[in-house]
């Protein structure tokens, strides 16, 4: 592979330069895991939270009038996938070094200061490969918001099948905060003792001081019960306010 190109110099003469083998080979992403660490048998990116200032609102991603709603509202990803990691999504936009769509997800995120790590979809009925893959990609684009944007960045516990959470809690070891959702587990008695399961190890493996849980249900049996292992442990839980938490509240009100 030749690693210089010919270019016209300011004198219009041609020169050789080296070439961008990071761009050239869609290496971008390279920009920011080499600033971190690898860990773990596929070399995951290391990222670190241990915020003091925890999120008193969840604002969600396609919602950016809430994005300001209080003084420490997080932006989270808690929907469906295409609505933000399409063609046109943040992810693409730093494989790709997209430099016109890096300024508009700055513009959007403007004065944002808390966010929960993007949750793409981890499923136990699809190859390891597309799971493992989705989770870097949630690694790389938190650490695009903490080092472009200045912000927290809440690591977001997800997992395909229980038996592999291991490999999703690799190069959390320094976070003392994570985050949970309860949403579509609460209701399902199956998906909820693997939840279950799933903050208790993720408890004993972490050295959590505080778990951030989005959580739309109107009371708050369901979290109780989910993070009483957690609690017994000394962490604290921090379920904040969001759209639907406020709408399904509301609604028990008046039945």
């Amino acid at each position: 592979m030749k690693k210089f190109e010919t270019h016209l110099n300011e004198r219009g003469e041609r020169e050789k330069v080296p070439k961008d083998l990071t761009k050239k080979l869609n290496l971008n992403y390279l920009g920011l895991t080499n600033k971190t660490y690898a860990v773990g048998e596929y070399d995951l990116p290391e990222v670190i939270c241990n915020t003091s200032i925890y999120p008193d609102y969840i604002a969600g991603y396609s919602n950016p009038g809430n994005y300001y709603k209080t003084p420490n509202t997080a932006v989270a990803y808690y929907q469906f996938d295409d609505s933000f990691d399409g063609i046109h999504g943040l992810y693409n936009a730093i494989y790709h070094k997209n430099e016109n769509l890096l300024k508009k997800f700055k513009e959007r995120f403007r004065g944002v200061k808390i966010f929960i790590a993007p949750d793409y979809s981890e499923l136990g009925d699809i190859d390891p490969i597309e799971n493992h893959y989705r989770a870097r990609k949630a690694r790389i684009v938190s650490l695009w918001l903490s080092m472009e944007l200045g912000a927290v960045v809440i690591p977001n516990i997800t997992y395909s099948l229980i038996e592999d959470i291991g490999f999703y809690l690799k190069g959390l070891e320094r976070c003392s905060v994570v985050a949970f959702s309860t949403m579509c587990y609460a209701e399902n008695k199956i998906e909820k003792k693997y939840l279950i399961e799933a903050v208790h190890r993720t408890v004993d493996y972490l050295n959590l001081k505080a778990i951030v849980v989005f959580d739309v249900c109107s009371d708050s049996h369901a979290v109780d019960e989910i993070f009483a292992y957690a609690r017994e442990k000394g962490v604290d839980i921090i379920v904040p306010q969001n759209m639907m938490k406020c709408r399904n509240t509301a609604r028990k009100k008046v039945v």
